[in-house]
């Protein structure tokens, strides 16, 4: 794994990176990370969808992840964020 990239490649692979975690709680949850407005080449901003089910956006600093998605133990952490609001999509469903 290797730290670094430009925004648009932080951007895909954070994608990848939380869709694969929050399927490992239900592959029916859908990863979305907005890049556009005051956030271009600054931030992005994430959330977890289930059907109509979406969890609150969570802002991620665009040059934190490029510096640190090299590092086991923050992406370890990350993937645990992630599977903890993939998690909380359940609650209260039928």
């Amino acid at each position: 794994m290797f730290s670094g990239g430009s925004y648009d490649e932080v951007a895909r692979w954070l994608r990848i990176f939380l869709a694969s975690h929050a399927k490992r709680e239900d592959p029916r949850i859908e990863a979305v990370v907005e890049t556009d407005g005051a956030r271009a080449e600054r931030s992005y901003g994430t959330r977890l969808r289930l059907g109509a089910r979406v969890t609150a956006l969570v802002e991620l600093d665009y040059r934190d992840i490029a510096d640190h998605r090299g590092s086991l133990a923050w992406c370890a952490a990350l993937a645990e964020r992630t599977r903890v609001a993939a998690r909380g999509l359940h609650v209260g469903a039928s």
